[in-house]
């Protein structure tokens, strides 16, 4: 069992600031999202690859039913007077949707990753796909629902079957299922719209999925991407985390103009959506046709032992504690800019 996970509060360990001018990071992770055990696992890789010469870490543990231990950021400006950096590593609902992100710029405190707007787009699949289409980004076709606003007995897409169907807003693939006749559409229907309001349904793809990171900053840049090789029909819950037998191939087998052409478009999704820091940038390429297609992309992306982000920078040349230290950086940088920002006369 894990550090994190083995202690009933989901405390992490602290260091002892003891008057250094060590940086003092509060590390939130838990949460109310069905990704809430792959946070824990990700604050976990982070905390342990923060160098503690450099880092004092302070804990935020929020629990499934929202409550946090042993602290609670308050929204007021200057009443986190222990902290300099917040370092979400929060995935899902209330944590990569803009809301915490909210708590943080009311809060007047620094924090890494994407702003409000960002991450709320980026969470939202379909807004995603309608920001990468208006920037000529190749996206799949699809349409959008709302929960109790049709008749899941008589929808019938616009497209051929197979068909996936998405909750709008969530991560790590929870609810999202391949439907291969009417059948299987209503029942994936109900299930997606048990998990949100809205849902996205796209045609599927027959193809190959990779992955490509991006780190913000002055100039962003792309990693190398890693192709994913489900061991089921798609890339499940199960099989990212529980099932241990999807395959990874880092670097991806690709040309270096399709290499190219990724890092590309990984790019400029990061920049439609408004993204700061970080995002993983998820694509599906059609085996028929060899056409790339954005998929999703991720604000908070996984740190764990086994997530891909931390893995292709490394294999970039930037290992997973100086992509920490970036990251950080970025953060003070921007926090540092936006005091020039006048909010009232």
């Amino acid at each position: 069992m894990n550090e994190i996970a083995a202690r009933d509060n989901g405390g992490l360990s602290t260091s002892n600031n003891n008057g250094s001018s060590k940086i003092r990071v509060a590390l939130v992770y838990g949460g109310r999202s069905g990704e809430h055990e792959i946070s824990v696992r990700s604050a976990d890789s982070i905390q342990a690859a923060l160098d503690p010469a450099r880092y004092e870490v302070l804990p935020f543990f929020i629990d499934k039913s929202g409550k946090w231990s042993p602290n609670v950021l308050s929204p007021e400006p200057g009443a986190n007077p222990g902290i300099d950096v917040v370092f979400p590593a929060l995935h899902g609902t209330f944590g990569e949707d803009g809301t915490i992100q909210g708590l943080f710029e009311m809060a007047d405190l620094p924090y890494v990753g994407a702003g409000v707007l960002a991450s709320a787009v980026s969470m939202d699949k379909a807004v995603t796909k309608k920001l990468c289409a208006q920037a000529g980004l190749p996206v799949v076709e699809h349409c959008i629902l709302h929960r109790g606003e049709f008749d899941v007995e008589a929808f019938a897409p616009a497209f051929a079957f197979p068909v996936f169907v998405k909750p709008a807003n969530l991560g790590s693939s929870v609810g999202i299922t391949k439907a291969k006749e009417p059948a299987e559409l209503r029942e994936a229907l109900k299930l997606a719209m048990q998990y949100d309001s809205k849902v996205v349904v796209e045609r599927g793809i027959a193809g190959r999925e990779f992955e490509c990171g991006v780190l913000g900053g002055d100039v962003p840049s792309a990693s190398t991407p890693c192709e994913i090789i489900p061991s089921q029909e798609f890339y499940t819950y199960e099989d990212k985390y529980l099932l241990d037998k999807a395959k990874i191939e880092l670097p991806a087998k690709l040309s270096p103009d399709q290499t190219e052409e990724m890092q590309r478009l990984a790019l400029g999704c990061f920049e439609a959506v408004g993204c700061e820091g970080m995002g993983r940038v998820d694509f599906l390429m059609e085996n028929s046709s060899g056409k790339l297609y954005i998929n999703e992309i991720n604000t908070i992306p996984g740190f764990t032992s086994i997530s891909m982000y931390p893995k292709m920078f490394a294999y970039s040349g930037i290992t997973y504690p100086a992509l920490l230290d970036t990251l950080i950086a970025i953060a003070l940088k921007r926090a540092k800019s936006r005091q020039q920002t006048q909010y009232s006369k």
